[in-house]
């Protein structure tokens, strides 16, 4: 990745895009029958462009193109070698254009436009690589059939998947969906966030450049109701693979259970806790982590740590460094490389983001700077998910207590450990109910690591690693007798 361009470069670069404003179906952009939908830009307000969004009757011809490309086999029975290759092709394509599609991002979501160029966008290719380097080495297997049989256990795609994206990581989550399942041989059918739906219209116009076949990928902009609704209940979907809220996930599982019980695959809300245990090692370091992982993408994120549970004896020079290392995170313009902070994405979210500031405090527009409050454990600040820049604080007075703390929680998506002693880290972590636990350090681990939580954080599966292409495929047993029918007859 080349260094950041300036606030002025940034914005030349915004002035020439050429914006998608329509549903993608069968390869080619296609006028919506769903009303119109603007979207906005969060920094400013203005209105970026006037997208057509995709009604039933469009969920019904992509779902119809989709099932028809996966029955021709152009894609689904291709080789897996020949899938990666075009992936990789697609992976070439996004990195010519990887500085409009991140601006395109920072304008479309208000993040800032560091985050895009240095994270958002070289984890997008990455991810998508690594899918496609995969597929062709992942074996399938043979079971322990005995001298009498050999029994084969092969990977098919499932078919219609219908990835349903949130709002936070646009092109990320993107990434993270589809590329597991364009690499397993399944047809995808995306609706973005209704916010943000600009730059997975253009990867999948890329996608087909790249060789992707007709009908594999189609992305339908659209609100809940008219789109993802119907997306979800309908019958020829096979699975449908979520990113977002815990409440409108479990729409979606009551959409399968309503219709022809279609995998579903959650990953929702978290209330993560980042734990600083009394014998924590260099609090500077300690601090450096916990703003970030409070604070980055304005706290809008499922893994934000939005509780810090400090032990007592170390919480006040804890609290020193940690208001110290905020004063560099500056808010503001996304198309400023300065910025480390952007906008919250709509007026709906920054009121409910704000409901939970104190001492007078109160956003600028949709902007919001970090703050830190001290909370009692059953403070809504310590139980909700806020998704935005706000940290509670709670002091605790041993590990079993900061165990108890982070524990009493319905979420389980990830939470981190600060100590110097490796036997109480590992015991710690093993105690702690969620699906990554990090020990003296912030993170969501890597692409070859699954990604999903406990309780209401998650549900049906994992994102990234290898256990990401379990989801997008059917496990099928071919067992094949091998005993002498001139025996006899034989049972089994």
């Amino acid at each position: 990745m080349k260094e950041l361009l300036t606030r002025a470069e940034y914005a030349a670069i915004a002035a020439e895009l050429d914006l998608p404003s329509a549903p993608f179906i069968d390869g080619r952009y296609q006028a919506g029958t769903g009303p119109a939908m603007p979207t906005v830009n969060p920094a400013t307000g203005d209105r970026l462009a006037t997208v057509a969004s995709a009604g039933p009757e469009d969920v019904d011809r992509a779902v119809r193109k989709a099932r028809e490309a996966f029955e021709q086999g152009h894609w689904s029975r291709l080789h897996p070698s020949q899938r990666k290759d075009i992936l990789i092709r697609l992976c070439k394509y996004i990195t010519r254009n990887r500085r409009e599609l991140a601006v395109m991002e920072s304008l479309d979501s208000g993040k800032p436009i560091r985050d895009c160029e240095t994270i958002d966008i070289p984890e997008t290719i990455h991810t998508i690589k690594w899918h496609a380097e995969a597929v062709d080495k992942i074996y399938e297997q043979a079971g322990p059939a005995g001298d009498d049989a050999v029994s084969i256990i092969v990977r098919e795609p499932v078919g219609v998947v219908a990835a349903v994206l949130p709002w936070n990581f646009p092109l990320l989550m993107l990434a993270w969906k589809i590329g597991p399942a364009l690499a397993a041989g399944c047809s995808v059918i995306v609706k973005p966030a209704e916010q943000t739906p600009l730059t997975a219209l253009r990867v999948a116009e890329l996608a087909h450049t790249a060789g992707v076949p007709r009908g594999v990928l189609q992305v339908l902009p659209g609100d809940g109701p008219t789109t993802g609704e119907p997306l979800g209940r309908h019958m020829d979907v096979d699975m449908v693979t979520f990113t977002g809220s815990t409440e409108t996930g479990r729409r979606f599982l009551q959409y399968a259970a309503d219709t022809n019980l279609k995998k579903v695959v959650l990953e929702c809300g978290g209330k993560n806790p980042a734990i600083v245990l009394e014998d924590a090692e260099n609090l500077d370091h300690v601090a450096s982590h916990v703003v970030n992982a409070a604070f980055w993408n304005m706290g809008e994120n499922c893994s934000a740590a939005s509780r810090l549970i400090v032990h007592n004896a170390v919480k006040a020079p804890l609290m020193e460094r940690i208001e110290a290392r905020l004063r560099d995170w500056k808010t503001g313009d996304p198309l400023d490389p300065a910025n480390h902070l952007g906008a919250l994405i709509d007026e709906t979210h920054c009121a409910k983001v704000a409901g939970y500031l104190r001492d007078g405090d109160a956003p600028e527009g949709l902007f919001i700077t970090p703050r830190v409050y001290d909370v009692e454990k059953d403070d809504p600040l310590a139980r909700e998910e806020v998704f935005g820049p706000i940290l509670g604080v709670i002091g605790v007075a041993s590990t079993e207590e900061a165990i108890e703390v982070a524990n009493d929680t319905a979420y389980g998506l990830t939470a981190s450990i600060f100590t110097a002693n490796a036997r109480t880290a590992v015991r710690t972590a093993r105690e702690i109910r969620a699906g990554t636990v990090t020990v003296n350090c912030y993170g969501e681990g890597d692409i070859s690591t699954p990604f999903g939580g406990y309780g209401q954080s998650g549900f049906g599966g994992r994102d990234n690693g290898v256990h990401a292409h379990d989801q997008y495929t059917e496990f099928k047993t071919i067992w094949i007798d091998l005993t002498d029918p001139r025996d006899g007859d034989t049972v089994g």
